[in-house]
């Protein structure tokens, strides 16, 4: 299956912004899960953080850990410092600006290297793979995971396109939806009735049921 890529750095106010509101508590929660499972422990780098939730949570699940954030957006990382600043473990959180693909941190610097859905954003991972496993001290934990596509826009109509329209049809402020899909990527169409004149709530109440049902 090809390879659909996204953009290597969200670096604009407005998309750190939209990636940060997003809900993915459910998702977080059930990756640093896995990460206790495999024995996650002491020094901790999370490449691609993002606006820095994961290691929040690494924090709060993992007694003792310490966590270094790296992302190559600026705007990222200015969230992640936000949210850094108001919780209760900021001693143990530090976020820098870094190149997944070439990271100065010496070799076997961390015990635990994870990663969450970056792969997916990088044209050519394996510099980023190796360096992940460069900065791994022997014996540590190493987690890295990103998005599934499904294989035929078959799968996708099963798995998330039929999924996302049923909860958009929920929008009263709609008086049409539809939808296909193609190998990868679902697209749903909608219409806004011509009452309607302002647009913000409605587009909040599309972007929280794409989150929900995706």
């Amino acid at each position: 299956m090809d390879r659909i890529l996204e953009p290597e750095v969200m670096d604009t106010p407005e998309d750190a912004s939209e990636y940060d509101s997003m809900d993915h508590g459910e998702a977080n929660r059930s990756f640093v899960e896995r990460l206790v499972e495999l024995g996650a422990y002491g020094k901790t780098l999370d490449i691609g953080t993002g606006p820095g939730h994961i290691p929040l949570l690494v924090c709060e699940e993992i007694e003792g850990s310490q966590v270094v954030g790296i992302d190559l957006s600026r705007e990222m990382l200015l969230r992640a410092e936000a949210h850094r600043s108001r919780s209760g473990a900021a001693a143990r959180i530090t976020f820098e600006l870094a190149d997944a693909k070439g990271l100065d941190f010496p070799d076997d610097s961390f015990d635990t290297v994870y990663s969450n859905t970056i792969l997916h954003h990088i044209p050519d991972p394996r510099p980023f793979l190796a360096e992940a496993w460069r900065v791994l001290r022997p014996e540590g934990v190493l987690l890295i995971r990103d998005l599934f596509r499904p294989p035929t826009p078959e799968r996708v109509e099963e798995l998330v396109t039929d999924k996302l329209e049923e909860a958009i049809k929920e929008i009263p402020q709609l008086d049409f939806v539809n939808s296909t899909s193609r190998t990868g990527t679902s697209i749903v169409i909608v219409n806004i009735l011509e009452s309607e004149r302002d647009m913000r709530p409605i587009w909040d109440d599309l972007r929280r049921k794409v989150e929900r049902a995706a």
